[in-house]
């Protein structure tokens, strides 16, 4: 079999995209997203410890925590049901036989959906978390702005790494239908039951086995990866979850769970190229 053809027309990825992107502006579901992030982030930051009998920000890192958890659920399924039809979708339709007959190669056509796909969410993520953070900006020192910031860059990563494994899965997925299913098993698996495997065959083994290896089984989770990467970010956020106890501080250090999130990133979509071109 010949190799594939990688070089990339960056035009035609870029029309591509900004077709997709404005596509997903036109049916309003970027606007509707931001304003879901915004509302749901400014009623945690302003109401996030009224069990407790306050209200009001009490400070960026119980906000910060509270937001992780929110957007650990959120932000995978809104990227996984973006892009679980990105390329299964075209197919149902009958207008992916017409993209290929343009002067547009496989690669082209998942990078261009890709990053129009990612375009949209980047826009509607940053503009939602954005807008609660330019609000909160009055209660904040630099050091909190720094941090709000790291928390947006990481939560784009985590609807970016979701955003791949859906594309991968439309590619791999015969029809609709079945990529809806693998899409909505994968948020399943990852957000759900992969902590609780992990915790289950600790309890089991009593700790005695996998403890070591613990933290490291927690870089194949990109939810977990970026639950990490928001933890050991401040203090607070630190002991409130507790997790300093189990992951080693040098196996937290940003730059290295950066890279992991780029990796979750980049390997799913060189997968569906591959196998698309295939």
């Amino acid at each position: 079999m010949p190799a594939p053809d990688l070089k990339l027309d960056f035009t035609q990825i870029r029309i591509l995209a900004g077709k997709e992107f404005w596509d997903r502006l036109r049916n309003r579901w970027v606007l509707a997203v931001a304003l879901v992030f915004t509302v749901l982030a400014l009623v945690i930051a302003y109401f996030g410890a009224a069990q407790q009998g306050s209200v009001g920000f009490q400070s960026i890192g119980l906000t910060i925590a509270s937001l992780v958890s929110l957007v650990i659920y959120l932000i995978p399924l809104i990227a996984l049901i973006l892009g679980f039809d990105a390329v299964v979708g075209e197919r149902e339709r009958g207008s992916l036989e017409l993209l290929l007959t343009l002067p547009l190669t496989r690669a082209e056509l998942i990078l261009g959906k890709y990053a129009g796909l990612a375009a949209a969410l980047g826009f509607s993520t940053l503009a939602g978390f954005g807008a609660v953070g330019v609000i909160l900006s009055p209660h904040l020192n630099l050091n909190g702005l720094f941090h709000y910031v790291g928390f947006m860059a990481s939560t784009l990563l985590l609807g970016l790494a979701f955003l791949s494994i859906a594309v991968m899965l439309s590619v791999f997925a015969a029809d609709r239908t079945r990529a809806s299913g693998l899409a909505i098993g994968a948020w399943f698996f990852y957000v759900l039951v992969f902590d609780l495997l992990l915790l289950g065959a600790l309890v089991l083994s009593g700790g005695q086995y996998g403890g070591d290896l613990f933290p490291y089984l927690l870089l194949l989770n990109p939810a977990d990866v970026f639950r990490v990467l928001n933890v050991f970010s401040l203090d607070e956020v630190r002991s409130f979850y507790g997790l300093a106890t189990v992951f080693p501080a040098a196996l937290g250090h940003p730059a290295l769970l950066g890279g992991v999130m780029l990796g979750w990133i980049l390997a799913p979509l060189a997968i569906a190229i591959r196998t698309f071109q295939h």
